[in-house]
């Protein structure tokens, strides 16, 4: 099944948040995430860090649809783009080469 990528940044309006607002935000997208896996859907996320592991380099999520317009429909629910709290793209990512294919799942297209 394809797998697609989801890039995303806070907004600069996100980032002028109350730590206890954006707190709520990132709890109800966990709670969004273990709902899609709960029912069956094979999808990560997580954010990225600088070199000395302090967040704020964005986030990225991975999830298997049999279609872009799957992934983009499911994506869209995210409780932090419902709320225009990132700004984000979707990708559908195509594996060529590489050891950890396996671990994803995912069959070499080339």
């Amino acid at each position: 099944m394809p797998l697609f990528i989801k890039k995303e940044q806070f907004t600069q309006e996100t980032l002028s948040l109350l730590p206890e607002i954006k707190k709520q935000y990132l709890a109800d997208h966990k709670i969004w995430v273990k709902e899609l896996i709960a029912s069956g859907k094979n999808i990560s996320s997580g954010y990225l860090t600088d070199q000395e592991r302090n967040p704020g380099g964005g986030g990225l999520l991975f999830i298997e649809a049999t279609n872009f317009e799957e992934a983009k429909d499911i994506i869209q629910q995210d409780p932090m783009i419902r709320n225009n709290l990132v700004n984000w793209e979707i990708q559908e990512w195509v594996p060529v080469a590489g050891n950890l294919l396996e671990q994803f799942n995912v069959d070499k297209f080339a």
